[in-house]
């Protein structure tokens, strides 16, 4: 059965390998080209659109609720103001 630690010990060495080559390079690069393609998207973070979707649905409950007010209030009759 093999050591952990000679395991250990590759991956250590296999991570340093690709931290000094030119692949660390290219990951590199191709993070900075993604992100400056992904600045001039007009996105939002995952949280600001959970932020607008919650504000968006209390909206839309106050919306049906003045809706239903309204609907109340013209379904009512005027009192009398002859007395």
């Amino acid at each position: 059965m093999l050591d952990p630690r000679i395991i250990e010990q590759l991956g250590a060495r296999l991570s340093s390998l690709l931290a000094n080559s030119p692949a660390a390079d290219v990951e590199k690069n191709a993070r900075a080209l993604l992100a400056s393609f992904f600045s001039r998207l007009d996105l939002v973070s995952r949280e600001e659109f959970d932020v607008q979707t919650r504000l968006l649905q209390r909206t839309r409950e106050k919306l049906q609720a003045l809706e239903a007010r309204l609907d109340q209030l013209e379904k009512t009759p005027p009192p009398d103001a002859t007395p």
